[in-house]
């Protein structure tokens, strides 16, 4: 099974890099021998960053594959001591956010190393305060004796374990965790809520599968479109569920559903948010020019002759999305290899 996606791969790869056929039967001769002797074989660097470029183009949750070729692909699988690993990380972290300006990135890492994390930088959740989702990796953090101030903000820590040893956790250094404040130039009551939210969303508890390899542990990011911090964050009920909150800062009647005060305040909630990020020099999309680039997306793939799939529950946005054009489409939601895959149930975009 594994020498048949491993030759899959190579062929497409080599194929689609336009490298001489005679490379690729001998690339796959070796894996062939590799597999022979082992059990399993070893990407080389350039395998690696192809297919983790791929499984980006591959993902069908995620609305911003326009830029799958521009990932920056940190190949990490050689670090396997713990002050390698945590520089790692907080490295990841301070050049994907990259001042505001941030980069695609993945960082690779043996399968020695384990976060427990959802994200590597998350909220944490209790019984009152903070977000909900965190409640699990929250109570895990306390039970290795990480104390947090029981705020709605609260940056949980990274919770990690290297070559099967006790679980461990590490606070990021101060200062490294970008955070954008979100107010409303004509609602200040707005700000007096004192919300906020992290500029990088980086998961970390995807699988990565190339040619019937399984990194565990790869953490990576894109950058936010608005509506799944203005929407689904902080107005689900089972998240932050602000949304009644929002609309009493900007003194809309909230006694009644035929006001509309819901659908006024998710408006102008994402209209904060995206103008937050921006003034703080933060990347971040309005879900119109996501479907934009997501059409772009589309029209390249076409030309190339690449089927584009897809999961449309996923790419129309949860704000308005008949305005936008792939929400009047239909996608086939097939799994293709290379791919990022969920653990267990958890579910999301992996690059948002």
């Amino acid at each position: 099974m594994i020498q048949e996606k491993a030759t899959t791969f190579i062929i497409d790869m080599y194929k689609e890099l336009n490298i001489d056929e005679t490379k690729a039967h001998k690339r796959i001769q070796e894996i062939q021998d590799e597999i022979n002797q082992t059990g399993t074989y070893t990407h080389n660097k350039d395998e690696l960053e192809y297919g983790a470029k791929v499984a980006w183009r591959n993902s069908n949750r995620c609305i911003g594959r326009l830029f799958w070729d521009k990932l920056t692909v940190r190949d990490l699988r050689h670090i396997n001591s713990e002050k390698q690993f945590l520089h790692s990380i907080e490295e990841h972290i301070e050049q994907a956010t990259n001042n505001g300006k941030i980069k695609p990135m993945i960082s690779i890492y043996s399968n020695q190393i384990e976060i427990k994390n959802e994200q590597l930088i998350r909220y944490a959740g209790y019984e009152n305060y903070g977000d909900p989702k965190s409640r699990e990796t929250t109570q895990l953090a306390q039970h290795l004796n990480w104390q947090g101030k029981h705020s709605d903000f609260d940056i949980l820590p990274l919770i990690y374990r290297i070559n099967k040893q006790p679980l461990q956790f590490h606070s990021y250094t101060e200062g490294l965790i970008k955070e954008v404040s979100i107010k409303h130039e004509q609602f200040p009551a707005l700000e007096k809520l004192q919300l906020k939210w992290y500029a990088v969303p980086i998961i970390s508890n995807m699988d990565l599968e190339i040619g019937g390899l399984y990194y565990h542990t790869a953490p990576f990011n894109g950058w936010y479109m608005e509506t799944e911090i203005g929407v689904r964050n902080f107005t689900d009920e089972y998240r932050y569920d602000k949304l009644k909150d929002i609309a009493e800062a900007f003194n809309l009647d909230t006694s009644t559903t035929s006001s509309y005060w819901r659908d006024k305040a998710l408006v102008e909630f994402n209209y904060a948010v995206f103008h937050s990020f921006k003034q703080s020099g933060v990347s971040i999309v309005d879900h119109y020019n996501a479907s934009k680039q997501f059409k772009k997306f589309e029209d390249n793939e076409n030309n190339v002759n690449r089927k584009v799939t897809g999961k449309w529950s996923w790419l129309a946005p949860p704000l308005s999305p008949s305005l936008v054009h792939n929400y009047h489409k239909g996608y086939d939601n097939e799994m293709r290899s290379p791919n990022f895959l969920y653990k267990q149930t958890e579910q999301g975009c992996p690059f948002h």
